[in-house]
């Protein structure tokens, strides 16, 4: 989970770039294709892919759903939303996986957790807010943030429906799975999106954030999700997500965007506070 926070980090910092560029929709089709082909590939070669994979086949367009209308709610907010905004509803994930955890499996979130989760999200939105409480006083909810919300719903109900949904397949096999349904729903929402692009001409960023957004934010982020909520609690699970704000810190200096201010300091101290509760038995 903690390679899990890294990767997802660096889509917002490349995703924000490359978000007014092309449709959220045909960029998020193709981002998926890629993703199947590559993990489809790895379970081949590595678990193979049993034919009881192929029970139940609508699992995975229950995952590839929820995935799916994540990621293009997302895109669709920020092209309104302020990113400080988007981040700082992305903070309630946790809280609702708990939620969504206990009502899917019935796992209980023990008052050590919910300390851990509010330490968390109190340190998240001091990276968010870059330590200045009269930004996060200023915060606005407007029809960006509002179209987010629903897709981090769809993201807190996706963990503990993985765990619920899975058979015994191995998480590589559950992810290529899950992402072949998400590829059919996104090409069927996004028919014409995709045809209306002009891939000939597009900017190169775009090109550098759809193979990242394939190979890490997707293939390689799915299957590490889908490994995690096989042995930790839902709650537990997106309480990494916390860390999200300080990898994309990292993430926007190393692409040259410059540092925050020093005070943002004391909230990645609170994320780790936070991850030590959670990760004590």
């Amino acid at each position: 989970m903690l390679a899990f926070s890294a990767l997802v980090a660096g889509s917002f910092a490349l995703g924000s770039m490359a978000a007014n560029l092309i449709a959220p929709a045909a960029l998020n089709a193709l981002r998926f294709a890629i993703a199947a082909v590559v993990i489809g590939a790895l379970a081949g070669v590595t678990t193979g892919l049993p034919r009881r994979a192929a029970e139940a086949p609508w699992r995975y367009l229950v995952l590839g759903g929820l995935f799916s209308g994540y990621f293009v709610l997302m895109f669709y907010g920020l092209q309104t939303a302020a990113p400080v905004s988007a981040a700082a509803v992305f903070t309630l994930t946790p809280v609702m996986a708990g939620g969504f955890g206990w009502l899917l499996l019935r796992q209980v979130t023990t008052p050590r957790m919910a300390l851990a989760l509010a330490i968390g999200g109190a340190g998240a939105l001091w990276v968010i807010f870059r330590g200045d409480p009269a930004a996060l006083l200023a915060f606005h909810v407007g029809r960006g943030e509002e179209l987010y919300f629903l897709g981090c719903i769809a993201h807190a109900v996706y963990t503990p429906m993985v765990r619920k949904l899975n058979r015994g397949e191995p998480p590589v096999v559950f992810t290529f799975g899950t992402l072949l349904a998400g590829t059919l729903v996104m090409t069927v929402f996004g028919w014409h999106d995709l045809r209306a692009t002009d891939w000939a001409h597009l900017p190169a960023i775009v090109w550098i954030t759809l193979i990242y957004l394939a190979l890490f934010a997707s293939a390689a982020s799915f299957t590490l999700l889908q490994t995690a909520t096989m042995v930790l609690p839902s709650a537990k699970v997106m309480a990494y997500t916390y860390l999200v704000p300080s990898w994309v810190i990292l993430w926007q200096i190393a692409l040259g965007h410059g540092a925050p201010p020093a005070t943002v300091g004391v909230g990645v101290g609170l994320t780790g506070v936070a991850l030590i509760l959670l990760l004590r038995d």
